[in-house]
């Protein structure tokens, strides 16, 4: 195990002497500032507005929020798989290594898309090809990338299988997306994405639509990748649950923006912005049986018309005049952590 990690830095040092740049001691990703606009025939939707954050070797970053918060569309602007147009990045930076991505020449980025910076994808079996075997098509990536001959890479799809834990993977490699559980198509899809042994891997909503005893399974394999190969892990969820005993760190997002980052565990033990708080009491809780789920009121915004202020405020049951006019920065609340609100040291406090 320690040989092939040591390899594995190796090669990636290499990747780095080769690209002339020396990143600081484990930084792997920074997205500074990154914006992202939707224009239409119906107007402009502003779907990502200022995210920033870093993502180092071996670190887990759970990106959190209800669906239409920005959390896809942050993974696939870092990925490069934005339609374009409709899709615009007028501002922002998103750097591996140092290079930034956006400005990248096209030719490089699709190097860099798959060996360096790869993604699971929350539909398998959309995601998956219908008329190819699995096996075939994870010994794809070795084939264009590697330029391996055909027996080499479907032994190293049968490894890959193997090591994702699907059950007789020698004989099942010939076998198509369909014959396959939700599960085990998305440890394919999981196969898939490491095949090239990215440093950095994007997970958008690993678990949707699998039972809970089968999400568990497919987050302790990516738990158990992620600290064999040292990846930097982002793990896309709206679900809090999901992301407990994973994360090193986490970020959540409502409208576009991240409204807090903290520590994993701080931030499940006392939240610093109203939304997290709701998000967190909606769980259902052993000790609450019989009881009503708690839920944040109202709906998220239009993007093609976020509110003023706190784009939150609307639905807050802290909201003063202040929040309906002024944008709270994203700010250190005590160290460590940081949450846009105005009030966030009473939420964290109270």
């Amino acid at each position: 195990m320690t040989t092939t990690t040591d390899s594995r830095a190796a090669e990636r040092a290499q990747r780095t002497a080769d690209s002339r740049y020396i990143p600081q001691a484990g930084l792997l990703l920074e997205v500074d500032d990154l914006h992202v606009e939707f224009r239409t025939a119906d107007g402009v939707a502003k779907a990502i507005n200022g995210v920033s954050f870093n993502l180092n070797q071996g670190e887990t970053l759970a990106i959190l929020g209800e669906s239409g918060s920005g959390k896809s569309v942050t993974a696939q602007a870092i990925m490069g798989i934005l339609d374009m147009p409709p899709a615009v990045i007028p501002k922002g930076q998103i750097r591996y290594c140092g290079q930034d991505l956006l400005t990248m020449p096209d030719d490089q980025r699709r190097r860099t898309r798959g060996p360096e910076v790869s993604m699971v994808f929350q539909d398998a079996l959309s995601s998956l090809n219908p008329v190819f075997p699995v096996g075939w098509q994870i010994a794809e990536m070795f084939r264009v990338h590697r330029r391996m001959n055909k027996s080499d890479a479907m032994e190293r799809a049968v490894r890959l299988m193997q090591r994702v834990q699907i059950p007789a993977a020698k004989e099942r490699v010939k076998a198509y997306p369909h014959q396959f559980s939700g599960g085990m198509r998305q440890r394919i899809m999981i196969a898939m994405a490491i095949a090239l042994d990215p440093a950095v891997l994007i997970a958008d909503e690993p678990t949707t639509a699998l039972d809970v005893t089968v999400q568990a399974q497919i987050m302790a394999l990516l738990q158990e990748l992620q600290e064999e190969r040292q990846m930097g892990l982002i793990l896309i969820t709206h679900d809090l649950g999901v992301v407990a005993d994973v994360a090193d760190k986490i970020a959540v997002m409502y409208a576009g923006r991240i409204v807090e980052r903290a520590d994993v565990y701080e931030l499940y033990r006392q939240p610093a912005h109203p939304y997290t708080k709701g998000l967190l009491e909606s769980i259902p809780r052993l000790d609450q049986k019989g009881q009503q789920l708690a839920a944040i009121g109202g709906l998220p915004p239009n993007l093609m018309r976020i509110p003023p202020g706190c784009a939150f405020h609307p639905r807050c049951k802290y909201a003063q005049d202040v929040c309906r006019e002024d944008r709270p920065p994203l700010r250190e609340v005590v160290p460590g952590r940081e949450s846009a609100c105005h009030f966030a040291e009473e939420v964290l406090h109270g």
